[in-house]
């Protein structure tokens, strides 16, 4: 048996401990070696209406050019980072922004100077209407510019949940795509399902504007609604009458229910031509709709502008109508 002096006893504590200290270096060297998360995992890539990849990593500048899509990005959680939009979303949408905000032209008209000026690192655009045209026309200067362009066209309701799905996505916020999403959409489905018609009333629905008046099929934001409450709409019968239209193409259809919007920054020239183009027509009083009390003046931020987290809502007023 083999004993050790207090004095080697001492120096093999010391060894010891020692051999500790640099295992226990070696290990943490490995720990401080491994490489940390890279941005490009916290990037997300989406593809847009264009068929376009596009890649955004936290965005913090970001520009839209439609009112609509400046609040389903601020009902996305990213109203801290919108710098720039285009006026009617001052104009028609009380989205709480501040007031010095940067207004980079109007919907229709973009000024590409102005976003450029912005640096914005994502640029929200439209590729819904050939009125659009406009936005489309900028995607080859913000490439060039290095500037992330995402399109998108929004419809129908399905399409507003899409592009708030993207959004959240991006923003991180998936509460917001619950609350503003699909919380809206088991209320829509509950709307549609206590209130589908089962008679299918017949239906037109036109836009009026200062210029005249175009029918719309159920294919539009509205018709669509009126489609899933059991509504027939006459224009889907013969789409050529969303080119040629005329009053004798109503009284002909004698539909139960005329809906209209007015369009346009003055309603009262929207509804001027109204009267002038069909109402003043003396066999309008004969009318089905009209007798029965079923032409029906909508309101535009139900049913012209994109009602998003309030779908719900419009679904309702078009189900109350159908039902009185």
């Amino acid at each position: 048996m083999l004993n050790y002096s207090p004095h080697r006893k001492a120096i093999s504590l010391l060894i010891l401990c020692l051999i500790l200290t640099v295992c226990l270096s070696a290990c943490g060297n490995k720990q401080t070696d491994v490489p940390a998360q890279s941005s490009a995992q916290d990037a997300y890539t989406f593809t847009d209406a264009l068929g376009q990849e596009i890649t955004v990593d936290h965005p913090q500048r970001v520009v839209s050019l439609m009112g609509s899509f400046s609040e389903i990005w601020v009902l996305a959680g990213g109203a801290d980072t919108l710098v720039g939009t285009s006026d009617d979303t001052v104009d028609n949408r009380d989205l709480g922004l501040p007031e010095d905000i940067s207004i980079v032209g109007t919907y229709q008209n973009p000024n590409i100077e102005a976003i450029l000026a912005l640096e914005p690192d994502l640029v929200l655009l439209s590729s819904e209407t050939t009125r659009t045209d406009s936005h489309v026309a900028l995607k080859d200067a913000l490439s060039e510019a290095g500037i992330p362009a995402a399109y998108f066209s929004v419809t129908h309701f399905e399409d507003y949940l899409d592009m708030l799905k993207i959004c959240t996505d991006i923003t991180g916020n998936t509460e917001a795509y619950k609350t503003n999403g699909t919380d809206v959409q088991e209320q829509i489905n509950k709307i549609i399902e206590e209130n589908r018609l089962e008679d299918h009333p017949s239906v037109l629905f036109l836009i009026t504007y200062s210029g005249g008046i175009r029918p719309q099929s159920s294919d539009s934001m509205t018709g669509n609604m009126l489609s899933q409450l059991g509504c027939h709409n006459i224009i889907d019968d013969n789409p050529s009458l969303l080119k040629d239209f005329s009053v004798e193409n109503i009284i002909e259809s004698d539909p139960d229910y005329i809906f209209v919007v007015p369009m346009g920054n003055d309603d009262a020239l929207a509804e001027k031509n109204l009267k002038e183009s069909v109402e003043s027509n003396p066999a309008w009083s004969s009318l089905t709709a009209v007798k029965n009390g079923h032409y029906i003046l909508l309101p535009k931020d139900k049913f012209l502008y994109k009602p998003n987290a309030k779908w719900a809502d419009s679904y309702a007023y078009l189900a109350d109508l159908l039902h009185e």
